[in-house]
């Protein structure tokens, strides 16, 4: 077994870089039937030659981008898939995080991926968290933005969410910070499509948006515009809302714009989540963005969520709209909301 290893590491030394293995779904199929090859990209990894490990982890990312392909990199008898790639993404001088971080983004987007990549972390969980919040925690460039992508896949189990909502830990404070991260879409997308799975947790809301987590404004800033407001509107948002300036700009990427968004709507869900909206007048933001966006799938989910904020509690007259029938046309548009992977 050791001289076969050898053996295919040496073809697959000039092979990976020359044919691109990984290219087609019939190729991804024929690797995946052999552990061995894949085996042998893991070796790869410690090459020598920097463009050999490169396109080594190429290889790794195409294969686990393929979902049929998945069970095969968990069923490595001689390699555990999940624990080596989180070696080298707890490894400050490896050259290579980044790519493990995107083979975990790949790996964790079924719920069976994110099951059993959360099971290795959880013991260890808050030194991930460490390490995706120190930005210079690599010294060999690695900027770990996919390992938020990762933070968003294992937020679909329930889970993950318990873990970073638990009161006695500050793991969702820390995340939170980099909704407004302006270096990486990437980065600021996955802790957003975190935060919008936190927030089908109804009876999380108070927790959510109490001064310890302080939520709210966190979503709502990259929503808000260059717009200047009353004094009296003014007052009524966050601290962090207010005097924004005529530099202000709003996010960008629609995806994100979206999710934001939706985060919203499922904190409107409860009542208490309702009321505090509007206490603290995120009206007058969605308003104001509601002026000024263009895409038609954002307008239709801003609409429901003004539409929710501006009625009456007793026009509602229900705590929690995920526990009663609602009219067609809403619940249609509270279920189209899924959550983010």
């Amino acid at each position: 077994m050791a001289e076969m290893i050898k053996e295919l590491t040496q073809f697959l030394n000039i092979s990976v870089r020359v044919d691109g293995l990984t290219g087609t779904a019939e190729s991804r199929k024929l690797i995946a039937c052999e552990p061995n090859i894949i085996l042998c990209l893991c070796h790869l990894f410690e090459d020598e030659q920097k463009s050999v490990k490169t396109d080594a982890a190429l290889a790794l990312i195409n294969l686990s981008a393929d979902e049929e392909i998945v069970p095969y990199l968990f069923a490595l008898k001689e390699l555990d898939m999940i624990s080596f790639m989180l070696k080298i993404i707890s490894n400050s001088e490896h050259e290579l995080a980044d790519p493990a971080c995107m083979i975990l983004s790949n790996i964790t987007r079924t719920t069976q991926g994110s099951d059993q990549v959360f099971q290795k972390m959880v013991s260890n969980f808050d030194h991930y968290i460490d390490i995706f919040c120190q930005e210079k925690f690599s010294k060999k460039g690695a900027k770990l933005h996919y390992l938020a992508a990762v933070m968003s896949n294992l937020s679909q189990i329930p889970a993950m969410r318990e873990y970073v909502m638990d009161p006695s830990k500050t793991c969702l404070q820390r995340l939170v910070s980099f909704t407004d991260y302006k270096d990486s879409t990437i980065r600021r997308g996955g802790v957003i499509g975190m935060i919008k799975n936190c927030c089908f947790e109804t009876n999380h809301h108070e927790y959510l948006l109490s001064e310890a987590v302080d939520l709210l404004p966190k979503l709502l800033l990259p929503l808000a515009g260059p717009e200047e407001f009353d004094e009296e509107d003014n007052d009524k948002l966050p601290i962090d809302l207010q005097y924004l300036g005529e530099e202000k700009s709003r996010e960008k990427d629609q995806d994100i714009r979206k999710m934001l968004i939706e985060a919203l709507t499922q904190l409107c869900a409860t009542k208490f989540g309702r009321e505090y909206l509007r206490s603290k007048n995120t009206y007058v933001i969605l308003r104001e963005l509601h002026k000024w966006e263009k895409e038609d799938s954002i307008l239709s989910q801003l609409e429901l969520l003004i539409n929710i904020l501006i009625r009456y509690e007793h026009e509602i007259g229900h705590d929690n709209l995920k526990t009663v029938d609602v009219p067609e046309e809403v619940a249609e548009k509270l279920n189209a909301i899924e959550p983010a992977v």
